[in-house]
């Protein structure tokens, strides 16, 4: 008897499912063995290791670079500022190299040196403190001595050497002299 092509659909059908079955189950890998297991963690392990060296070398090397950085800032800080008084010096030198110099002519260039000496001062922010007639305060002034005032107590009278700041830090504080209520 003939097959009907329903039929002859149905066991073609079949037999493509049992050959992918039969495929199927030869084609899924294998578990790993334990010795792939072994050399895929060792070579994890050595790729992580030389990513960690790299790394190590890296911040070592940006460690030293910044202690260059900042031995040179410390070394050259004063360079501009140096440069500046540089001019003074000139300045200064020209003026004393001068022979037969008039005492108002001498007078003008040192004014002239001062004003320079000034200027670089302004520019690098180093600050004059002259304290006359301000409250003593001995984290900008340093008492020589008190003496007895109409002023009242604790204020500067006399300034015996200006002090200086430099960005609002004392880099040498006035000396001055500080009055103290007249005994009775």
């Amino acid at each position: 008897m003939a097959e009907s092509p329903h039929n002859e659909q149905a066991a073609a059908s079949e037999q493509a499912y049992a050959a992918e079955a039969a495929t199927a189950t030869t084609a899924e890998p294998a578990p790993p063995t334990l010795e792939e297991m072994l050399q895929k963690a060792e070579a994890a392990v050595q790729e992580h290791r030389d990513a960690f060296l790299r790394a190590k070398a890296e911040t070592e090397n940006v460690r030293r670079r910044a202690q260059t950085d900042v031995a040179n800032a410390h070394k050259y800080a004063v360079e501009n500022f140096a440069a500046e008084l540089l001019a003074v010096k000139d300045s200064l030198e020209a003026a004393l190299s001068t022979e037969n110099a008039a005492a108002e002519n001498l007078k003008s260039g040192v004014e002239l040196t001062l004003k320079q000496l000034k200027a670089a001062f302004e520019k690098y922010n180093l600050a004059e403190e002259n304290p006359v007639n301000q409250k003593f305060d001995p984290h900008r002034h340093q008492a020589i001595s008190m003496v007895e005032s109409d002023a009242e107590p604790n204020t500067v009278i006399s300034v015996l050497q200006k002090g200086y700041k430099l960005n609002d830090r004392v880099i040498r504080p006035a000396l001055v002299t500080v009055s103290k209520a007249k005994a009775e």
